[in-house]
């Protein structure tokens, strides 16, 4: 099944590498670090694309409507609600996978790492509900947000798992939020946390302590532009 995985990735071919990878986690055992990682990115490419269509057809949406083509606007509203029932589709999926096959084994058998990214994939997809402005959905993320930024305490300052949580979280509070203020704080705390132990930054560290300051240096402009 994971070699299957593995060919569907290549193949690009997202929804049958999510199945395959459900069926490793049917077996109710902690997956391993590469499946891990693969379940990541199959869910990650399929709610990818649709959250693109999502928001080129709100582009399209918005444009048809500001020169008042009304017949338009309402098919690509009608479009729109089909992609975010796609959406909400595959969150669920997720949610139902992590809270019956993973999140519960991990809990029991271990407290760091697995537990940080489990959380933080939870709240990233209510995250994307939140887009969607899916009904509480924004508290939801918040909540898990919070777990995960909890338990990443046990890790060190700049292990992936916690600067990637935390780059995710100071997203959420700029995008969806709307608090630029908080935002920047969490994305410097990370930051500033990580260089003061600079020993425990890896390659992986590096390029998201690129994203926390790309993120921290546009969005305080924008702050001041405000």
């Amino acid at each position: 099944m994971g070699f299957l995985a593995k060919v569907a990735e290549q193949a690009e071919r997202y929804d049958e590498m999510a199945r395959h990878l459900k069926e490793i986690t049917k077996l109710k055992s902690p997956l391993s670090l590469e499946e891990r990682n693969l379940l990541s990115v199959a869910y990650k490419n399929i709610i990818g694309a649709h959250r693109s269509s999502h928001r080129l057809i709100t582009s399209i949406s918005e444009k048809q409507q500001q020169v008042g083509n009304e017949d338009y606007v309402q098919a690509l509203e009608d479009y729109k609600a089909k992609v975010e029932q796609d959406i909400m589709t595959t969150c669920k999926e997720v949610f139902r996978t992590l809270d019956e096959d993973i999140i519960p084994f991990v809990e029991e058998k271990d407290k760091d790492e697995n537990l940080v990214f489990y959380y933080k994939m939870k709240a990233d997809y209510y995250r994307y509900l939140a887009e969607i402005n899916n009904a509480n959905a924004a508290e939801d993320a918040k909540t898990w947000y919070n777990k995960g930024t909890e338990v990443a305490q046990n890790l060190v300052p700049g292990n992936p798992i916690r600067l990637g949580l935390a780059l995710n979280v100071s997203v959420f509070y700029f995008e969806i939020v709307k608090d630029p203020k908080e935002a920047c704080d969490i994305a410097k705390k990370a930051f500033d946390d990580a260089i003061e132990e600079q020993d425990t930054i890896s390659g992986d560290s590096t390029m998201i302590m690129q994203l926390l300051r790309d993120n921290l240096q546009l969005w305080s402009e924008s702050e001041a532009d405000a």
